[in-house]
């Protein structure tokens, strides 16, 4: 196992707009850097959010922390610990169906991470954004 700090970009994320890496893995840890719900990214354009509903940019925003889960070599069963950052508190319940569905249509094996859920400002349109904790072995 390598304790080499490698940098996670998968091809459908742009490269980060600050000196930071979408995920890290340095040996059997894997952080996902806060996600949010852009479309996949296409060279050249700027990045589009999924639409205007909670239920839209989250299942997006799920599936960028996937997408670097596994360029990391993990999946949601690895996942230790998840924060979610809501701009409205009135989102939580919704954001919790939405969050229990998604899991649920995973077929996650292992218990489910522990979860922090807080509220934040993020850039207008923005929703929701999501980070991770995983380790693998």
């Amino acid at each position: 196992m390598t304790t080499e700090k490698i940098a996670l970009t998968p091809a459908t994320h742009t490269a980060p707009p600050a000196k930071f890496s979408h995920g890290v893995r340095k040996g059997n840890i894997l952080q996902v850097a806060g996600q949010v719900g852009f479309l996949p990214a296409v060279e050249g354009q700027a990045p589009v959010v999924a639409g205007p509903t909670l239920r839209e940019q989250t299942l997006q925003t799920f599936a960028n922390v996937k997408a670097i889960l596994e360029e990391g070599g993990a999946s949601w069963d690895d996942v230790m610990m998840t924060r979610v950052y809501l701009t409205d508190v009135d989102h939580f319940a919704e954001m919790n169906a939405i969050y229990n569905q998604y899991f649920q249509e995973e077929g996650l094996k292992a218990p489910a991470s522990a979860r922090t859920t807080v509220y934040v400002g993020l850039p207008a349109g923005l929703l929701i954004e999501i980070d991770a904790l995983a380790v693998l072995g």
